[in-house]
């Protein structure tokens, strides 16, 4: 009987271990099993260690401006290694506190990679020698960052990372480049960036942060220049060669060939799915690219089984993985929650910051809408020139014909704790009169999306 439950899930990532707390909530017997940390990649090795080493960066960059404000230092310096252990010990204290919630919620913890058998009502979990059943299994079991070896592009921890060996080196890289402007690449060219690396990011697409609109990639652009980075864009990497010394990559730009060399290559080019190992094909799960293909509600179509988060495919975002997880059990529950329509922003950490939810005005435009776009730049925002951060602007879309919003996309300092303001107003389908309505406070660089959506409709008051 300890061997038997009601739900079972499969990665603790942050799909799988707020997905157990809420099966537990539902009072459901619940078990989860983790073959490596509790919080998975996101807690243990990405979005939160990744911000922490962001913002000893974007401290130590701003050092160069203490003169704007009046202030001065006698001394600047970093301690790379003490950089690299306060992220660890913001990704430890997150770990604890994801242990201490399963301990909370009697949610039992399983140790161990988990493979799937044939079993009924749902597949029977082998983890060890244990077997483990359960009337619904859920798999949360993420993705890995995607590797090129055929060209070189394989991390080997020294010379060529990924996102995790990039997270702990001995030591800052006097020279790395970047293959992939996704926002993970972006992230860790801009950190790097910060204490002083000459920085270079290879993209093949048209333009860098490709998912972003059109405007804002363009602002990225200079922005980083401005730093100090330098983009190859579109470039294709033919070859990556490891040496003692570093690495040289072999790219094509613009019908010219070019050799790149730097101390260390860094691998952003997507990621892919964990689906290797768990048994899915013959149990008939189906997988695309790397995927589990689900319906809306993540089921699999074999019974008992439901897949949530990036192992589900994209958007890969844990607060993505998060609501998923939480629809898909209380699915389960018979509680017929809200389907996964509502928008789901997108951020990128850098500096300046990016943040999006919704259409792009070439989406809208692709699908037929009459976008009615707004922008607002943070120059003539009082709280963005009282604080030094000028730079950027907010710009709105709205549908022409029924004045919904239809999507938002932001760059400038911290942008990403703005953007839930759209998220929300879209959530709740708010149109351009509900949001020109709406007071924001004064002053704040919140302002801006007022008058973005202001501006819109020719009624914008500050510029």
């Amino acid at each position: 009987m300890a061997d038997q439950f009601d739900v079972i899930i499969i990665g603790s990532g942050p799909g799988g271990y707020v997905t157990a707390i809420r099966a537990s909530q539902l009072g459901f017997k619940t078990a989860i099993v983790e073959r490596a940390e509790l919080g998975g990649i996101c807690l243990n090795w990405g979005c939160i260690p990744t911000k922490a080493l962001l913002k000893s960066g974007e401290v130590y960059e701003q050092l160069d401006h203490l003169k704007d404000y009046g202030l001065a230092v006698e001394k600047r310096g970093f301690d790379f290694e003490a950089v690299v252990q306060r992220s660890r010990k913001v990704a430890a204290q997150l770990n604890s506190g994801v242990t201490f919630l399963m301990k909370k919620h009697k949610i039992e913890v399983v140790e161990g990679s988990a493979r799937l058998e044939k079993g009924a009502p749902a597949p029977t979990v082998v983890v060890g020698s244990r077997k483990l059943t359960a009337k619904h299994v859920i798999l949360a079991t993420g993705a890995r960052a995607r590797t090129i070896p055929a060209i070189g592009l394989e991390p080997d921890g020294e010379r060529v990372w990924t996102y995790r060996e990039a997270l702990v080196p001995k030591s800052a890289p006097k020279s790395l480049v970047v293959v992939g402007s996704g926002a993970i690449g972006m992230e860790f060219a801009s950190f790097y960036r910060a204490l002083g690396s000459e920085v270079t990011v290879v993209e093949m697409m048209p333009r860098i942060l490709p998912v972003e609109d059109e405007e804002v990639s363009k602002a990225a652009h200079k922005a980083f220049e401005k730093r100090g980075i330098k983009f190859r864009v579109p470039a294709n990497v033919k070859k990556l060669s490891k040496h003692k010394n570093g690495v040289s990559l072999e790219i094509e730009a613009g019908g010219k060939s070019e050799v790149l060399d730097a101390d260390v290559a860094i691998v952003a080019v997507g990621i892919v799915g964990n689906v290797e190992d768990l048994g899915l094909e013959a149990l008939g799960v189906k997988v695309e690219k790397t995927h589990v293909v689900t319906d809306a509600h993540g089921a699999t179509g074999v019974a008992g089984l439901y897949a949530i988060g990036d192992v589900a495919g994209p958007p890969w975002l844990a607060h993505k993985a998060s609501h998923e997880g939480v629809h898909c059990i209380e699915h389960i529950a018979g509680l017929k929650p809200t389907n996964l329509t509502a928008p789901i922003p997108g951020c990128t950490y850098t500096t300046p910051q990016v943040a999006s939810v919704g259409l792009t005005e070439a989406q809208a435009k692709e699908q037929g809408l009459e976008p009615k776009v707004g922008r607002f730049p943070f120059r003539v925002n009082g709280k963005a020139i009282a604080a030094g951060e000028t730079d950027g602007f907010v710009k709105t879309i709205f549908d022409g014909k029924t004045g919904a919003l239809i999507g938002a996309h932001m760059i400038g300092h911290e942008v990403t704790e703005m953007i839930q303001g759209f998220a929300l107003a879209m959530t709740l389908e708010a149109t351009e009169a509900e949001l020109q309505a709406t007071v924001f406070p004064h002053p704040t660089m919140s302002e801006a999306m007022h008058e973005a959506a202001l501006d819109a409709y020719g009624r914008v008051l500050h510029i």
